[in-house]
C-alpha cells in the first residue's frame, strides 16, 4: 500500500470568523483517500467546532497551546505562570514600540506574543514528520517552531499592504516558510509593496467555498422569529473589531431614517470586544428599533438566505469570505471601496461597491433598495453564475508530490 502524504494545520480555535470559515472550506474539499489530514487548534473553543468533518484528525487539546489567547486572569488561576509571564513580556515590548512608532495602532501584536511564548510551547515533534505543515492564520511560529515538516505555507488573509507593521520582526518569520498563500491576486499586489523580497514564495490559492454545503446549511434553520421584518432585512456578519467598521453602522442606520426610509432591520451576527461601543451608539442615536444585534450563530447561513442585502462596510479586507457566501445564495451584496474591493465585486453587476464614508454606505443602501429592478439585475446574474472553486485543492495536493 502507497503511504499517503500527510498534512498539519494548525489554527487559534474555531470561533465565528471568515478565516475559520476559509478553513471548514479547506477540510471539506481535501479526500482523505489521497492525504491524511490533522488539525491542531490551540483552542478547542468556538461555535464552529461542531462542523469541522469527522474524516479530519482532530489532535487533543494542549494545555499550554490553549493558553496562549485566553484572558490572562484565567490562566494565571489555573498556574500557566511562565505563558502569563511571556505574554506580559510581550504586551511591554509592543507597547514600547508602538510608543517609538508613534501609532496607536498596529496590526503586529500578535507577533510579539509568539515571539515570546513560542519559548515556553512544548514541541509537537512526537507526532512525526509531515509532508507539508499549514500556518492557516498569521503568525506562523507554531508550524515553523515546533513541528516537523517537510515544507511550510503561511495563509495570509488580510490586506497587509494597508495595515501598519513592524516590518523587521514579521519579514525574518515571513520569509522562513516555503511558500506564502496569497487568497487573491489583489492580496498578492499588496503584501508584495510591502515585503517585495518575498516575491518567490507567494502562490495564490483562494478560499475554497463549496456552494452545495451553504445551500444545505442555509435550509437547516428557520430564523423567521429573529428576523421577522417586514420590510427591508439588511445583514452583516463579522467581529466586533476596527476591521469590520460595525460601530458606524448605527450612524448609517440614523442617515437612512432622516433620508426618509423608515422600514428596514440591520441584523448584525458577531461577537468581538467592541460590542459596547455599538450597543452604546444604538442607544445614543435612538436606533434600537432599526439596528439588532443577534449574537454569534454557528450557522449564519439561513440568516443570510433571509435578508434582502447583504453589507460589508469594513474599513479592509483580503476576500470577505461572508460576501462571497451571501452572492453563492443570490443575495445583492453592498461593500466598501477597500483596496482589495474590486477583487471580489464587480460594481454594479454582482453587487455594489460604495465610497467608505457613512453617506455614501447610506445612499447605496436606499438607492438599491428603491431600484428593484437593480436587485433582480444582480439577482439573475448571481443565478447564473458559478461561485464554487473546490478545484483550488488541487494545489495542496500538487504541493506533497500528488499530480
Amino acid at each position: 500500500m502507497v503511504k499517503k502524504p500527510r498534512i498539519f494545520i494548525n489554527m487559534h480555535y474555531m470561533e465565528l470568523g471568515g478565516a475559520e470559515r476559509a478553513l471548514l472550506g479547506l477540510l471539506n474539499a481535501l479526500d482523505t483517500s489521497r492525504v491524511d489530514v490533522d488539525l491542531f487548534l490551540n483552542q478547542h473553543t468556538g461555535e464552529f467546532m461542531p462542523l469541522i468533518p469527522e474524516k479530519i484528525n482532530l489532535l487533543p487539546e494542549q494545555s499550554r497551546y490553549n493558553a496562549i489567547e485566553r484572558p490572562m486572569k484565567q490562566i494565571i488561576k489555573e498556574g500557566q505562570l511562565r505563558i502569563a509571564l511571556a505574554r506580559l513580556y510581550a504586551k511591554r515590548a509592543y507597547k514600547k514600540y508602538k510608543k517609538k512608532k508613534g501609532v496607536s495602532r498596529d496590526a503586529s501584536a500578535s507577533h510579539y506574543v509568539m515571539d515570546s511564548v513560542i519559548k515556553v510551547l512544548p514541541s509537537l515533534h512526537y507526532l512525526g514528520e509531515y509532508d507539508l505543515a499549514i500556518s492557516f492564520l498569521d503568525p506562523p511560529h507554531i508550524v515553523q517552531d515546533k513541528v516537523l515538516a517537510k515544507k511550510r505555507i503561511e495563509w495570509i488573509h488580510n490586506d497587509f499592504g494597508i495595515m501598519n507593521l513592524d516590518y523587521d520582526r514579521l519579514m525574518p518569520r515571513w520569509a522562513k516558510n516555503d511558500y506564502i498563500a496569497s487568497i487573491s491576486p489583489d492580496i498578492t499586489v499588496s503584501f508584495l509593496k510591502a515585503f517585495p523580497l518575498l516575491k518567490e514564495k507567494i502562490i495564490e490559492i483562494e478560499n475554497i467555498l463549496s456552494p452545495g454545503f451553504i445551500r444545505t446549511q442555509s435550509d437547516l434553520l428557520d430564523v423567521s422569529r429573529e428576523m421577522p421584518s417586514s420590510g427591508l432585512k439588511l445583514l452583516s456578519i463579522g467581529r466586533y473589531s476596527y476591521q469590520k467598521n460595525f460601530e458606524s453602522i448605527p450612524v448609517v442606520a440614523k442617515r437612512i431614517i432622516d433620508m426618509g426610509y423608515q422600514d428596514f432591520q440591520w441584523y448584525i451576527i458577531g461577537y468581538g470586544g467592541g460590542e459596547s461601543i455599538i450597543r452604546q451608539k444604538i442607544s445614543e442615536l435612538g436606533v434600537q428599533n432599526h439596528v439588532i444585534l443577534l449574537g454569534k450563530k454557528k450557522n449564519p447561513y439561513p440568516y443570510i438566505k433571509t435578508c434582502d442585502l447583504y453589507v460589508q462596510p469594513s474599513r479592509y479586507e483580503g476576500k470577505s469570505i461572508t460576501v462571497r457566501e451571501a452572492q453563492i445564495l443570490c443575495k445583492p451584496v453592498i461593500i466598501t471601496r477597500y483596496p482589495t474591493s474590486g477583487s471580489q465585486v464587480i460594481d454594479g453587476v454582482d453587487g455594489v461597491i460604495c465610497d467608505m464614508d457613512n453617506e455614501s454606505v447610506a445612499q447605496a443602501i436606499v438607492g438599491l433598495a428603491q431600484n428593484k429592478e437593480k436587485q433582480m439585475e444582480i439577482i439573475d446574474y448571481l443565478q447564473t453564475h458559478d461561485y464554487g472553486n473546490e478545484t483550488e485543492v488541487e494545489k495542496i495536493y500538487k504541493l506533497v508530490g500528488i499530480n
